[in-house]
């Protein structure tokens, strides 16, 4: 395949590459090139009917959309339409389920009684306040500190403590703070897992979602290639959106970043319910799968008639070179080699990085959108008119 005839080149099929792709072929009316690795487009955002029980299945893990954006909720809407459910979770730990997220019916189980918002915080406070006092903390510097500042020692050893290192395969303790911030922490009985004013699963799936992205006569799309098979064609004059991991960009020349990947286990059961909802967690840590996932809840509104469903259980370990990254780890030394990198982006005028691992940041699909929005508007439109991008710290600042 030639890239001579394209102005942007796009490096991964999932949401922040689409999105940009969608609007510089549609608001610009330039020529795209989508290119992927893979098999399929939608990233790990990709779903299809499971063929042995005629369920959608996920098959890179549940995929929820959520989001408090209007302007992310409304772009989305030109492509799909969503149904009205809710995300509700379950934690199994030491042979007891509880409500996840952490809310007033999981801190009363925890503690064997009744408790009203009142008593519950200084339960928690007390407990947090006994770590700070042992371990001489002033602020929480972790995620083990984090954690136990926000649910106490109880709660944490219970159902975050086991449930982090077999995740993250890394010690709570050498996690960034961040990464417990996106766990709520309720002092009521609301057991929703988001709080968000946006929710739902698109009615036809997520696949349908970037087939309709892709109904342009000025993308062309490529899969099963690899960019860097095909890299030594981008001219100084085109513009690269690239996806993928930041450390295989630049060969690894700083140093390898620290991802998390995970495997799945499929299991086909003859059976309408396997488990009563969507993903259920696994926080003991001598269980070796994180959680499991049960498809057919994501869609109540479907009539799957067949006495069947897909599972998949979830395993989480540290990525290789030949692995596919899901999550950037980020703790102290992979943020000492992502600045390295950094300082080669601002050598790479042409390339924007983004998405999860062309940022090296967590995000979730619409964090993944609205980024991919902005991009376009700032440093996608003002290259493509021929003005100098800012710099990639500016950019990711």
């Amino acid at each position: 395949m030639q890239l001579d005839g394209f102005d942007v080149v796009v490096v991964g099929a999932g949401f922040f590459g689409m999105t940009i792709a969608e609007r510089v072929a549609n608001e610009l009316g330039r020529k795209v090139c989508v290119l992927d690795r893979r098999a399929h487009i939608g990233g790990n955002a990709y779903s299809e009917i499971d063929p042995d029980s005629g369920v959608e299945v996920h098959c890179y893990g549940t995929h929820i959309f959520h989001t408090n954006s209007e302007t992310v909720w409304r772009y989305l809407q030109r492509f799909t339409e969503f149904t009205a459910y809710r995300h509700r979770v379950f934690t199994v730990a030491r042979g007891r389920l509880y409500s996840m997220p952490i809310n007033l019916a999981t801190i009363s189980a925890a503690f064997g009684r009744a408790m009203t918002p009142q008593e519950a915080r200084l339960v928690i406070a007390a407990e947090a306040d006994a770590h700070v006092h042992a371990h001489g903390a002033s602020a929480a510097q972790n995620l083990e500190d984090k954690a136990i500042a926000s649910v106490g020692r109880t709660l944490y050893d219970l159902l975050i403590c086991g449930y982090t290192q077999k995740q993250w395969q890394t010690e709570p303790s050498e996690l960034s703070a961040d990464i417990i911030g996106r766990l709520p922490v309720r002092l009521n009985f609301d057991d929703r897992y988001f709080a968000d004013r946006y929710e739902g699963m698109p009615v036809d799936g997520y696949t349908a979602i970037f087939r309709r992205m892709l109904k342009s006569p000025n993308i062309e799309l490529h899969l099963g290639v690899d960019y860097f098979d095909i890299d030594d064609q981008i001219r100084p004059g085109q513009l690269v959106i690239y996806t993928g991991p930041i450390d295989r960009f630049f060969r690894y020349r700083c140093g390898e970043l620290g991802w998390r990947t995970v495997d799945f286990a499929r299991e086909v059961h003859d059976v309408a319910d396997f488990q009563g909802t969507s993903v259920i967690n696994y926080a003991d840590a001598d269980v070796p799968f994180t959680r499991i996932h049960e498809f057919r809840h994501l869609h109540p509104e479907r009539d799957y008639r067949e006495p069947k469903t897909t599972i998949y259980r979830e395993y989480s370990r540290f990525a290789g070179r030949d692995d596919e990254p899901y999550y950037p780890i980020n703790t102290a030394a992979d943020r000492a080699i992502l600045s390295g990198y950094r300082t080669m982006m601002d050598k790479r005028p042409n390339i924007v990085f983004g998405g999860r691992l062309g940022s090296y940041k967590y995000l979730d699909m619409h964090q993944a959108i609205g980024a991919a929005l902005k991009t376009f508007e700032h440093e996608v439109t003002a290259f493509l008119a021929g003005q100098q991008m800012p710099s990639a710290a500016a950019m990711a600042g």
